[in-house]
């Protein structure tokens, strides 16, 4: 059997010290996926490694650099198996240059509010990440003892 195709992806949010929007990207190709919502990425290239691809995907959908955060871990050794052919990772990111455009293959890009996260029609295999998100961010501790915010992560 050949292995998946592992495609990498960004949980965009406003501030990895404390999220409250979520950046979601509306398909506008292929027509099978247009019109529903997705996490901003694509696929790893070879020799690139996962973090490379992302930085390089989020360049060329939005024209966007960001600076990463903390790996949400799925269920399927540490990936979030789309289908048959297709695994993704997906980190936390927040942008540090640039304004978020909706560059190629989605025609709409929205902050969402937590409470909207489920506003959109997200692709089918991204809702149960939607739902991780939702629920490690809903337990994601505002503040510490030091009076700072909490965060989640930043990776080197």
């Amino acid at each position: 059997m050949t292995p998946p195709v592992l495609v990498v992806a960004a949980a965009l949010v406003d501030d990895l010290d404390d999220p409250r929007l979520l950046l979601a990207a509306r398909r506008a190709t292929p027509a099978s996926l247009a019109g529903r919502w997705e996490f901003p990425g694509g696929k790893v290239d070879p020799g690139e490694s996962p973090e490379e691809a992302l930085h390089r995907e989020l360049r060329e959908e939005l024209g966007v650099r960001v600076g990463l955060g903390v790996e949400l871990l799925g269920p399927d050794d540490g990936a979030w198996r789309l289908s048959d052919r297709y695994v993704m990772r997906l980190w936390f990111a927040e942008v540090l240059v640039g304004e978020p455009e909706p560059i190629v293959e989605h025609d709409e890009l929205r902050w969402l509010p937590q409470n909207q996260w489920f506003d959109v029609p997200w692709l089918d295999a991204d809702v149960r990440i939607v739902e991780a998100l939702s629920a490690f961010v809903a337990t994601f501790p505002r503040s510490r003892a030091d009076g700072r915010p909490g965060s989640v992560g930043r990776s080197a």
